[in-house]
């Protein structure tokens, strides 16, 4: 890792771990820069006596273990894995959030993906009538309220022509935090559903009743009178909002007045591409267009620049995007507050000090 980044942990056990700043030179992000973002250490998994259960709704239930799996094609994605507390730090303006990473603009990274496609796996299971959902369940171990369990998730079932069962990130199997020896990506949606040591895919009536898809990573704008943090009346995170961030210059930056170069990325929410960036020398009073300069493919973000004019003085720099859907990002974070603070996507703003 280059001396310019540095590692940023936010838990004492170092489950949650992100690359500060982010890589502005290229659309996929090196493996080692990748964050991390996990709820218990990763399991060892023997690769010589592991199994993928497919159960369910289906007519075929199997247990696959690596050979078998090695017997149906792969294909590559790329894709731009989102952390749902992505930017939550910029909440705790409007009070705290107990219990909750402080992750800042640093969640997220952009990897090639190569796996078997999800529904090649479903398909080959015959999926029997009834079946809505897809559940994935992990090896890993999460204990709470007493119990210990796999960390999973569901998604529609169709979705899943676009998932992939992935055993290598950036032409290599993947590491163990990451998910080795398989796990889901799911793109275009929060990372919650891209579930890591994948070790069950159940077909379903219903999504996951798992804790994690039930009473974790729900948007709930009200909070419990009886019980703040409980989001479960809230509804469950599906596609990673339209979003954009001020990578360059950094927060707090002091930068030399004048034209002052401004960089970073934006991402359609969906796959629906970015249709325009823009920036503000002025928290968001007068803009300018950025331009794109890296487009990004379907699944991932494209990353941008443009310079402002900035005089001596204090500034709050901002970006804005537009994504194909004509969805634009709102302006502040009131807009977007919610219980656990997830899926922040209000204007990014940076202050600096220009001299």
């Amino acid at each position: 890792m280059s001396s310019n980044h540095r590692r940023l942990v936010h838990d004492p056990e170092g489950f949650n771990s992100a690359t500060w700043p982010l890589r502005q030179d290229q659309l996929v992000t090196p493996t080692d820069h990748f964050f991390t973002r996990s709820h218990a250490a990763s399991p060892a998994v023997d690769p010589d006596t592991y199994r993928l259960e497919i159960d369910g709704l289906v007519e075929r239930p199997a247990g696959l273990s690596l050979a078998d799996l090695a017997a149906f094609s792969t294909r590559e994605v790329s894709a731009t894995l989102v952390c749902a507390g992505l930017r939550r730090e910029e909440y705790l303006a409007l009070g705290p959030l107990p219990g909750e990473l402080p992750w800042g603009p640093e969640a997220i990274s952009t990897g090639r993906w190569r796996g078997i496609p999800l529904a090649d796996v479903v398909r080959s299971a015959r999926v029997a009538p009834g079946a809505r959902y897809v559940q994935f369940t992990g090896l890993d171990c999460v204990e709470r309220q007493g119990r210990r369990f796999g960390f999973g998730g569901s998604i529609d079932l169709a979705k899943v022509d676009d998932v992939l069962l992935a055993s290598e990130l950036n032409g290599a199997p993947l590491p163990a935090d990451h998910g080795f020896p398989l796990r889901t990506i799911v793109p275009g949606w929060i990372g919650a559903r891209s579930v890591k040591w994948l070790g069950r895919i159940t077909l379903a009536a219903e999504p996951s009743a798992n804790y994690f898809q039930t009473r974790a990573y729900r948007v709930q704008r009200e909070p419990d009178p009886t019980n703040p943090r409980d989001v479960s009346g809230g509804i469950a995170l599906g596609e990673a909002p339209l979003n954009a961030v001020v990578l360059e210059p950094l927060r707090d930056q002091t930068v030399r007045a004048g034209a002052v170069r401004l960089r970073g990325w934006a991402m359609g929410s969906g796959g629906r591409a970015v249709t325009s960036v823009e920036v503000s020398p002025n928290g968001g009073v007068d803009w300018v267009p950025a331009e794109i300069t890296i487009p990004g493919e379907r699944w991932t973000w494209s990353l941008w620049e443009a310079t402002l004019q900035v005089p001596r003085g204090r500034h709050v720099l901002a970006v804005r995007a537009t994504d194909a859907s004509g969805a634009s990002m709102p302006p502040g974070v009131a807009e977007t507050w919610n219980v656990k603070g997830y899926a922040n996507n209000a204007w990014h703003r940076v202050t600096v000090q220009a001299e």
